[in-house]
């Protein structure tokens, strides 16, 4: 079968490489000159199972308000006139209960899981290599409010049989040594050490390359315009180069899928949001991260990512924008600088933005359409480096006809009511 994936970031190249594996003819259209070119260029470098869950959840209305008013804020609305927007944050509203919160974290979780099934795998079949480290995250508390309120946390993961550890400030220092010397910022830890670390780029751009060595075909350079249409599925992608035509087509296209599919009557509630990193050479190791360290207060995190610190985080609210602001920067400085302030050189960072594909409910959309030949995976926001693994797996099984690895409910745009105009 000829299928042609939209999108070359980490789920469309995981896509396509596992495709590719099936014994399919792959290409894959992208504007960008190589792979992983926009939002899996400098996301956080988080593999986290153990932190996946929605944002929307009890008390979130709340925290945002208080987010909005923080001088460093985790949370940035730039307020504009955007329907979608609009739309998007009410849907997320009316997510924010308990009973909603534990069905889409345990659609979450359910991918996540299996996504990290997948990578470890991918990892023995291929050796791939991309600055990995497998030490775990460590969610930092400042405050001992924070510490006292992560009952409701623990008990879902205990649900979801997600290893943790509840730590004191030694704890913390034994687990991340280069803490040592902030012990007073903080009042412990809850550390997930099933999660890894990596460099998404890095690893995207190799699963491309080994792409390419099972028959993928890479058409960068190229902008698509359209999908185009015919009596009972889809014909072809018109390009700025031609129409290319295939059996199957996958979006993959992260924020901007909602933008193809929209003339096509599928309207799918992703929205861009916009995240933040800085990436700062290392100066002197024993005071770099070993692993990631989730500030709580700022959502921010750090991670070790080789001989570099990737310093991300931020939620901005401002369209299909990629300005670069200089207070966010100044935010993601103010926590590394404090946690590690030996750690790397802030004034050699590079400060870079992405635009996250958010659903209200944080579970992507992946899977079939009402479309017989088309498919979609798209919507992971802030989880796509974690799901990826998985995703392509999945994909690959829809699109050959094989029956997935992991139950599809809740996963696919059935759920959303109104998808089809």
């Amino acid at each position: 079968m000829k299928v042609v994936v939209l999108g070359s970031g980490v789920i469309g190249v995981t896509a396509a490489y596992q495709l590719a594996v099936a014994g399919h003819e792959v290409t894959v259209i992208d504007r960008q000159s190589a792979a992983a070119r926009e939002t899996s260029y400098g996301n956080a470098g988080e593999v986290s199972p153990g932190y996946s869950a929605p944002w929307a959840g009890p008390g979130v209305p709340v925290k945002a308000i208080k987010w909005l008013l923080m001088h460093h804020r985790p949370l940035v609305v730039r307020p504009h006139l955007d329907l979608g927007m609009v739309r998007w944050g009410l849907s997320m509203l009316r997510n924010c209960t308990a009973a909603r919160y534990e069905v889409n974290k345990g659609r979450m979780v359910r991918l996540a899981e299996y996504s990290r099934k997948c990578l470890e795998e991918l990892r023995d079949q291929t050796g791939i290599q991309y600055d990995q480290r497998m030490q775990g995250t460590l969610q930092l508390f400042r405050t001992q409010a924070q510490l006292d309120h992560t009952a409701a946390d623990i008990a879902v993961l205990q649900r979801y049989g997600v290893r943790f550890e509840l730590l004191d400030r030694d704890g913390c220092v034994r687990q991340e040594p280069a803490l040592h010397g902030v012990r007073d910022k903080f009042a412990g830890g809850l550390l997930l050490p099933g999660d890894e670390t990596g460099d998404c780029f890095k690893f995207t751009q190799a699963l491309a390359a080994m792409a390419v060595q099972q028959g993928v075909q890479f058409r960068y350079g190229t902008r698509i315009e359209r999908l185009k249409p015919g009596a009972q599925q889809i014909d072809g992608v018109v390009t700025d180069a031609g129409t290319v035509k295939g059996d199957a087509y996958l979006v993959a296209l992260g924020s901007y899928s909602p933008l193809l599919l929209a003339p096509l009557g599928i309207r799918i509630p992703v929205y861009p949001v916009k995240g933040y990193s800085i990436t700062v050479p290392i100066t002197d190791a024993t005071g770099a991260p070993e692993s990631t360290v989730m500030d709580e207060t700022h959502k921010v995190a750090v991670t070790r990512l080789g001989d570099r610190i990737r310093v991300g985080g931020t939620a901005e609210l401002a369209g299909y924008t990629l300005r670069l602001h200089e207070a966010r920067r100044q935010t993601l400085e103010h926590v590394v600088s404090d946690l590690f302030p030996r750690g790397g050189d802030t004034g050699r960072a590079e400060f870079w933005c992405g635009l996250r594909p958010m659903t209200p409910d944080g579970t992507p959309v992946i899977g079939a359409t009402r479309l017989p030949n088309l498919y979609l995976a798209t919507g992971h926001g802030t989880l796509g480096w974690t799901m990826a693994a998985g995703t392509g797996r999945v994909m690959a099984d829809v699109i050959s006809g094989r029956k997935p690895g992991i139950d599809m409910k809740g996963l696919t745009i059935d759920r959303y009511a109104g998808a089809y105009r």
